[in-house]
């Protein structure tokens, strides 16, 4: 499968997707580590990607997201950013209103 082809599928699949390094329970960078933490404290499942298992991900994912640093959190597919976004986010309250918000309405989507 082409590689950018296969990113678009799991951004557009998931509705929370962070490509970080390692998995959620056992991150391979304080950064990743940092994101999940954020992630999980709003509640929501999420799905990853551990670009340090795939190679042709994070060779390619910086070039489509135009975004240079691991993680990348997308949302709904739309990039949220890396992991002082995501903190900064978490901070004012803004991470889990925009969570919460995105599943409710695909939630709602997907019952009718």
């Amino acid at each position: 499968m082409n590689i950018i082809k296969k990113i678009k599928d799991q951004i557009k699949n998931n509705i929370i997707l962070i490509y970080m390094k390692g998995t959620p329970t056992s991150p391979s960078c304080g950064f990743s580590a940092q994101a999940v933490q954020a992630l999980s404290a709003c509640g929501e499942k999420f799905a990853y990607v551990d670009v340090l298992e795939n190679t042709d991900i994070r060779n390619e994912l910086p070039k489509y997201a135009n975004w240079p640093t691991f993680p990348q959190l997308w949302v709904d597919g739309e990039l949220i950013g890396g992991c002082s976004i995501i903190l900064e986010m978490l901070e004012n309250g803004e991470l889990k209103k925009l969570i919460s918000e995105k599943v409710k309405n695909n939630r709602i989507i997907s019952e009718e």
